[in-house]
């Protein structure tokens, strides 16, 4: 599944900013969120029926939103330059619009 790499991928870049990152409960919060998304499209791709599949997508979904948020927080911060923001965000961006059409193809 694409997005899963996709997922993967990007907990992997997330990961290495969490490590720089000086607060330790940030660094913990995003990595935990980060892992989040490849493994509730994991789990998600495991289940049977519609609705459980669609409430996984939706959780990965919302830990991306959650990483959105803790690296736009931690810009400044200087870990990672513009440029690597600005790929991080097109990334996300990205796996959102997946997961987006996976969740509302699983409504129907």
């Amino acid at each position: 599944m694409e997005v899963y790499k996709k997922a993967k991928k990007l907990h992997a870049t997330l990961k290495i900013i969490a490590k720089a990152s000086s607060s330790k409960i940030i660094a913990d919060q995003l990595f935990r969120a980060s892992l989040s998304i490849p493994l509730n499209i994991a789990e998600g791709s495991g289940r049977f029926t519609s609705k459980d599949r669609r409430n996984f997508f939706i959780i990965a979904r919302s830990s991306l939103f959650e990483c959105v948020a803790i690296v736009d927080s931690i810009l400044d911060e200087g870990h990672f330059s513009n440029a690597q923001y600005d790929e991080i965000i097109k990334s996300a961006d990205e796996i959102s619009r997946i997961l987006y059409t996976m969740i509302k193809n699983l409504e129907k």
